[in-house]
């Protein structure tokens, strides 16, 4: 076999150098503050078996070769798929793509063009940033929640048509942007603002419709990613906008167009798990209570000037070095906790943290005992 490259190893020694050399992670069966199944549809039997019988009674529509969707693969279960989720989230159309991070490839090289300007906040996504590096426009990051440096980006560049980028929900941080205030600024200068809502769905709303929708501000909202790999627990994502824009990223969105589209079997998995969210609001409403506990708990213990100001369910908490947050995590896996480190260069360095994710399916015990144990570590 051909030697590795050289300039290669000497990354890979880098990484592990510092601690911070990533590996793939086994699960097991410790208790879950680590997965993005937030209502526990990934591990649902009730839901698996749902979507079987579904096909097996809808043989004819669900019947379908691999392909492009522009060539073979556009069965017939993908627009009744799309149809509801447009409806679910009051959206003029949706368009399911294969991933979230195929999403925003697709949406931020394709739909600003050479002489446009993409104002992001800092803390977005690496799918997002991504996107934003394959576009011809100019971009530009803003200072992560602060509107007014946002502000100033703007009037800086008002000859230009603008988008403004934000996540509902931020995947580190697990924190919330003003979103009112963001739809009132858009709308000041005209500008286009695009919402990735993937930790949102399922977790903000009454029926998990995402925190754009539970604050009713979707009519003034240009695009949004709703990634289902989080609260869904299933495979794509969806962009949700006008029949033009779903039209648009047809025609240009090359992670749409050279891609093979999903199976019926996934697209099926997507119907029903948005069904679910229709009638399972007991797993949305343990989930809400279990955000709530949590944060009374870090007051009770003291705890809650180590972690990040969220009422999703993302908390994370701050423990600077890749080598202490990593040692923290060690201890809570011996004892039975499945609690991930999130390492630089991941995160900012000195803003390593340890990330829990919270579940409908944690009990309260499970998460007075695991902040009881953080607290004799940290203390």
């Amino acid at each position: 076999m051909k030697q590795f490259p050289q300039s290669l190893v000497d990354k890979l020694s880098e990484r592990s150098q510092n601690n911070s050399l990533r590996k793939l992670l086994q699960t097991g069966t410790k208790i879950d503050f680590s997965s993005n199944d937030y209502l526990g549809f990934a591990k649902s039997e009730e839901l698996y078996d749902s979507v079987h019988q579904f096909l097996s009674k809808n043989n004819g529509k669900t019947n379908g070769a691999t392909g492009s969707r522009l060539l073979s693969g556009n069965h017939p279960l993908y627009e009744i798929t799309e149809d509801y989720i447009a409806q679910f989230h009051h959206s003029e159309a949706a368009l399911i793509f294969n991933s979230g991070y195929d999403a925003n490839i697709g949406f931020f090289s394709s739909v600003p063009q050479r002489n446009d300007v993409i104002l992001y906040d800092e803390l977005c996504h690496a799918s997002i940033r991504d996107g934003i590096k394959m576009s011809n426009a100019k971009a530009f990051k803003f200072i992560h929640n602060d509107f007014e440096d946002l502000e100033k980006l703007i009037l800086r560049n008002g000859n230009s048509l603008i988008y403004i980028v934000t996540e509902s929900v931020f995947s580190m941080d697990g924190d919330c942007p003003n979103l009112e205030e963001l739809v009132s600024l858009s709308d000041k200068y005209h500008c286009y603002l695009v919402v990735d809502e993937a930790h949102a769905l399922g977790v903000f709303g009454s029926k998990g419709e995402g925190l754009v929708q539970m604050l009713g501000l979707q009519d003034y909202v240009f695009a949004r990613i709703m990634t289902f790999g989080k609260g869904l627990g299933c495979h794509g994502a969806a962009i949700l906008g006008s029949v033009q824009l779903k039209e648009y990223l047809i025609n240009f969105a090359r992670s749409f167009i050279y891609t093979t589209g999903l199976s019926p079997h996934s697209v099926a998995t997507i119907l029903i798990a948005y069904q679910y969210l229709d009638k399972d609001l007991k797993s949305i409403d343990a989930l809400k209570h279990n955000i709530i506990h949590f944060n009374q708990q870090l007051n009770l213990i003291g705890l809650k000037q180590l972690f990040v100001r969220s009422k999703s369910a993302i908390q994370s908490a701050i423990i600077p070095g890749n080598q202490k947050v990593k040692a923290i995590a060690n201890e809570l896996q011996k004892n039975g906790f499945d609690v991930k480190a999130i390492l630089s260069p991941t995160v900012s360095e000195g803003q390593e943290r340890l990330r829990f994710c919270l579940h409908s399916y944690n009990s309260e015990e499970e998460i007075n005992r695991i902040l009881l144990l953080l607290s004799t570590f940290v203390f």
